[in-house]
């Protein structure tokens, strides 16, 4: 369950510019250059409410977000039971402040989040992908970030893995990209080699 707390590590990191002051500051300059955005308020739009996903939601609400959710089974009663509020796949990205995706990757899911969905999305809205990279289109979030459609992305996961050092994602300055964070944990690898 690491993953859902990188999420919002990532949903905080992208509004108030956490890194990006950090790097400023240590840089030599003298004070702050953002204006940051407050969760609280927002919307958070999640694609998968199972484990991972309703423990987004729960968290979500502590921070005074309101969540809505989509996937292909996914109940209004489930929705309800994690405080969430089902909705289309087509409105979860045009009324998230933050879109998330917690599904597994299959034939189902790959390619689930393309460029149709993300040009849906709101100019102020991030998306973040801690799940498995073909199920967002690489491509398609390159050009929403490039063409600055979208505020910005959290990208934990990729087509190929390590990300390849000319990879596009790389060089946009409206991305926080980590190398496959989601799970490396020290309680998590405790836990995997314990029942190894």
């Amino acid at each position: 369950l690491p993953t859902a707390e990188l999420t919002h590590g990532l949903m905080l990191e992208l509004p108030r510019k956490i890194g990006h002051e950090n790097a400023r500051l240590t840089g030599g300059a003298t004070w702050q250059s953002t204006l940051g955005a407050e969760l609280a308020g927002k919307t958070l739009g999640i694609i998968g409410l199972g484990k991972l996903g309703s423990r987004v939601a729960r968290a979500a609400k502590a921070l005074d977000m309101k969540v809505i959710a989509w996937s292909q089974n996914l109940t209004a009663e489930r929705a309800a039971e994690h405080g969430a509020t089902l909705v289309s796949k087509e409105d979860l990205f045009r009324q998230a402040d933050f879109v998330t995706v917690h599904v597994p990757l299959s034939a189902r899911t790959k390619g689930l989040v393309g460029a149709n969905e993300l040009a849906l999305m709101k100019p102020t809205a991030f998306f973040i992908n801690t799940s498995r990279g073909p199920i967002a289109d690489e491509k398609a979030i390159e050009a929403v970030l490039k063409a600055k459609k979208i505020a910005g992305a959290g990208i934990d996961v990729y087509d190929e893995e390590p990300l390849r050092l000319d990879h596009p994602f790389r060089k946009l300055d409206n991305i926080v990209i980590t190398p496959h964070l989601g799970y490396v944990t020290a309680e998590n690898y405790k836990a995997f080699y314990g029942e190894m």
